[in-house]
């Protein structure tokens, strides 16, 4: 079944995305194909349900950033962002997104 889900979402980031810097804990930084938003979005919660997540976000996909976890950074022109919480988005398929709660990092 995962086949028919392959490939989804790289369509989608490709579309819709851009290059966000990325740095994870220890790493050096680069640059992923993503999508940094700092309007809600809607995001499909542990539970399965779906919950408006107010905090500035960043979709990307879990084969771009196998390292990434809580205290990861990302930025864009208006600043830097801390990685907070990461929802899985419950695909099957080895392309799947995850989305990422983020914070602002002062300075």
């Amino acid at each position: 079944m995962t086949s028919l889900f392959d490939g989804m979402s790289g369509i989608a980031a490709a579309v819709l995305g851009s290059g966000v810097p990325y740095t994870p804990q220890g790493g050096s930084a680069r640059v992923v194909k993503s999508i940094l938003r700092r309007t809600p979005v809607r995001a499909i919660g542990p539970d399965g349900v779906d919950v408006l997540i107010t905090a500035p976000t960043w979709r990307v996909r879990r084969d771009l950033v196998p390292e990434l976890a809580r205290d990861d950074r990302v930025s864009d022109a208006d600043g830097t962002l801390r990685v907070l919480n990461i929802w899985p988005q419950g695909s099957p398929a080895a392309d799947a997104h995850l989305i990422c709660e983020l914070e602002a990092v002062p300075g």
